[in-house]
């Protein structure tokens, strides 16, 4: 199932991307029933599975409401996830200046809750950075809650996937070796479009990735290239802290192709940055000026 969160005649509801009679719908969770989850945090922290409580809410007649995708809003499927875990030189042919092997353990960092955006929202280009760059990455979406999870086990913890860009300020990000604040501004977290249920994508290693700029492939991989698995990624990170429902695991990003790479270019106002992943979707969200004030 392809669950979202959007926006409805002012009212933020969850549900599901629907085809019907070649048009794409989104079929409302939260009708007629007064205790039903109203967001697909709650509905993961109720329900181990994403897709059984949706599924659950379809068969019970909850889902009354069918409503063009044309006219809602669709927003980040976890607006405010408790963690964002970011995984950095985890492709083969992007293992970090210097490298020639890839690394023996992953390099984590975290974004903050405030830079996620939904799947055609704006990303600001604030006015500290003249280095705004762009990471197209696959993103895990914690289901099932847990500390110490086996690898062998990691993938039913996974509620499911979705498209992630990893917005990046270069110069923010280089004047230490930490590189969270770079990682961090507001709207630097492009979500969506949909949390795509596991059920869905049994093998999230066979995934065609591609990122555009204004129409022009800057990055094109397949989730084989990873170097640390989504298994592997639970497992660690659960071995120390606990992983909790909504939680994101940005799993890191591909090589840019080498006409993107040299020279490199920087995102300005007016671009439009397009993050597709095969079975997920698309992120189409455009650059804007951060405002005068801001």
């Amino acid at each position: 199932m392809r669950l979202v969160t959007f926006r409805y005649r002012e009212r933020v509801r969850i549900g599901a991307l629907v085809d019907r009679g070649g048009e794409t719908y989104v079929q409302s969770l939260d009708q007629g029933q007064q205790a039903f989850p109203t967001s697909l945090l709650s509905l993961l922290t109720a329900r181990a599975s994403a897709s059984v409580g949706a599924r659950e809410a379809l068969a019970s007649g909850a889902a009354a409401e069918w409503i063009p995708e044309r006219e809602v809003t669709l927003l980040a499927p976890v607006p405010r996830p408790g963690k964002i875990l970011c995984v950095g030189h985890n492709y083969a042919g992007h293992i970090g200046i210097g490298r020639s092997r890839p690394p023996e353990y992953p390099t984590i960092f975290s974004k903050t809750a405030n830079t996620i955006i939904g799947p055609a929202d704006p990303i600001l280009l604030p006015r500290l950075t003249a280095q705004l760059d762009y990471e197209a990455e696959l993103a895990v979406i914690i289901g099932r809650g847990g500390r110490y999870i086996s690898e062998a086990s990691a993938l039913e913890h996974v509620a499911g996937y979705a498209a992630f860009n990893d917005v990046s300020a270069r110069d923010i990000q280089k004047r230490t070796g930490q590189w969270m604040l770079g990682k961090s501004f507001d709207t630097f977290g492009p979500l969506g479009p949909a949390l795509v249920t596991a059920d869905e994508i049994p093998d999230p290693h066979c995934l065609d990735l591609e990122l555009t700029v204004n129409g022009v492939p800057k990055q094109r991989a397949n989730t084989r290239d990873l170097i640390f698995s989504v298994p592997f990624l639970v497992a660690y990170l659960s071995s120390v802290l606990t992983l909790e429902p909504g939680d994101v695991i940005a799993t890191g990003t591909p090589a840019k192709l080498p006409a993107a790479a040299d020279p490199q270019r920087f995102l300005e106002p007016g671009d439009v940055v397009r993050v597709t992943i095969e079975k997920i979707g698309s992120l189409n969200n455009p650059i804007v000026a951060e405002p005068d004030g801001q």
